[in-house]
């Protein structure tokens, strides 16, 4: 990890801080629980309109239609392009 100075002493590293959201995310084949991660000071709209392909969701369970845990996850990385919606489900955990 790097740390640079400017002239003000404000400082600039490689590492993005981000806070965790509990979100509910619906696919067009899928309802996926689980931790989207947001840029400290940004919104979690800010992350979705990322150009990026993948959105990644930490802590994550695919829903069936009953609601029940059909899979579980650490990690699980969803294509931004099959997002129908998203609902976030409780404050950001600092």
């Amino acid at each position: 990890m790097t740390i640079e100075y400017d002239e003000k002493g404000k400082f600039f590293t490689d590492v993005v801080s981000k806070v965790a959201v509990h979100a509910a995310v619906q696919t067009t084949a899928q309802l996926i629980s689980g931790n989207v991660h947001v840029r400290r000071g940004e919104r979690l709209k800010d992350e979705l309109d990322r150009d990026e392909l993948f959105l990644a969701i930490t802590d994550a369970s695919i829903l069936g239609p009953d609601g029940k845990v059909l899979f579980a996850a650490p990690f699980l990385a969803v294509q931004r392009s099959q997002i129908v919606w998203v609902m976030p489900d409780k404050e950001p955990q600092e």
